[in-house]
């Protein structure tokens, strides 16, 4: 494995190796950059300046917010490294928000996680390395890379499986895996908080983020709300209907809903209504019972192959949303879109949400899940 890094692999010939270090300011990102400073590693710790750090009062506490970068920047210095900000908010927004928005406009539901990681972060990091002659570029993901793998380096799952973060990095570059380190990999949380305390790292027992950074007060709609005109169809009123065609009710707009959601639904019904289905163009919201929720078939798009698709055999394992088991599947490739027929039908696929595809403990890439037809 090379992504715990070692003396032996910290340095190029009589030089020792240039990582950029990303530091969000969380206890995860500062140990990444102490264990390779440990290693003996030349660090440079990174923070990207998104949205997030040029907004008011309630994005002061989120994951780059400017309490992240002032811990970041306190890490650092504890550390003995250099650090620097990267103003990034130009390319968080057209590539993160403005996809957020577009997606739940369009009745989708993204995930802003794995965007940002696949345009912002990765890519980001990578072009700032090249500009300082770093040798690599880490995180704190708990994931893992294997660069002695068939067919090149290869991502795996993290050790903890409780903490694994493969599922969103699917979209990171192929040509990027080289150059990834991810020093967490073989550890848990726990052990990651104890490192940081025998450290003495500000950061140990901060507690982590749950919120979207960009919505810090936890609904989305407020922020669709400032970016989409009050009149966009999103926002009007539409028939909730069953997959028959009957009309049990009206909602005050499709943006409040997706696929899989219960709350907000008429009652009144001998058993539990889901949404099945959200159709942005006549403003309905299809609901049924628990077994209409289920699908047997997936479509997945905006593909990413961090392993060549001619080199992957047609069974794979497929995971369709972050806590849900993978499930063994069928694929086939048909020009840019990828179908999986699924051994066990699955509830809730989510149109917008990520498809990430495994065959065992490696990631062999991933997409958009589409709508159904």
């Amino acid at each position: 494995m090379s992504d715990t890094g070692g003396e032996a692999e910290a340095q190029v010939g009589s030089r020792m190796k240039k990582i950029l270090v990303a530091m969000s300011g969380g206890v995860d990102s500062s140990v990444a950059a102490a264990l390779l400073v440990q290693s003996g590693y030349e660090v440079v710790g990174a923070t990207l300046r998104t949205f997030c750090y040029t907004a008011g009062p309630a994005h002061a506490k989120s994951c780059c917010g400017l309490e992240g970068v002032s811990d970041a920047r306190r890490v650092a210095r504890s550390l003995d490294i250099p650090h620097t900000v990267y103003d990034v908010e130009e390319e968080f927004t057209r590539d993160v928000i403005d996809d957020f928005v577009a997606e739940y406009a369009a009745g989708r539901t993204p995930n802003p996680c794995v965007r940002c990681n696949s345009f912002t972060k990765f890519r980001d990091l990578l072009r700032r390395a090249v500009e300082l002659g770093a040798d690599g570029i880490a995180t704190g993901h708990y994931v893992r890379v294997d660069g002695t793998a068939e067919h090149g380096p290869a991502v795996l799952r993290g050790a903890d499986a409780e903490k694994d973060q493969a599922y969103f990095l699917w979209g990171v570059p192929r040509e990027a895996l080289p150059s990834l380190h991810f020093p967490l990999g073989e550890m848990t949380k726990g052990q990651v908080r104890q490192v940081a305390r025998e450290m003495g790292l500000v950061t140990a027992d901060k507690p982590e983020s749950q919120e979207i950074c960009f919505v810090p007060t936890g609904d989305y709609r407020d922020l669709l709300s400032t970016r989409l005109e009050a009149t966009h169809p999103a926002f009007q009123p539409g028939p909730i209907i069953t997959s028959g065609g009957e009309v049990l009710g009206t909602h005050s707009g499709y943006a409040g809903f997706t696929v899989g959601q219960r709350r907000g639904l008429p009652g009144g019904f001998p058993e539990a209504i889901f949404v099945l289905q959200i159709r942005p163009g006549s403003r309905e919201v299809v609901v049924g019972p628990l077994q209409e929720l289920s699908s047997e078939e997936v479509r997945l798009g905006e593909l990413n192959w961090l392993v060549p698709p001619d080199r992957v055999k047609p069974d794979v394992e497929v995971q369709l949303r972050h806590r849900a088991s993978p499930t063994p599947a069928r694929m086939e490739l048909r020009g840019s879109t990828l179908h999986l027929r699924l051994a066990t039908p699955q509830r809730a696929v989510t149109p917008g949400q990520s498809g990430v595809i495994f065959q065992g403990r490696r990631m062999l890439g991933g997409g958009r899940i589409l709508a159904k037809d």
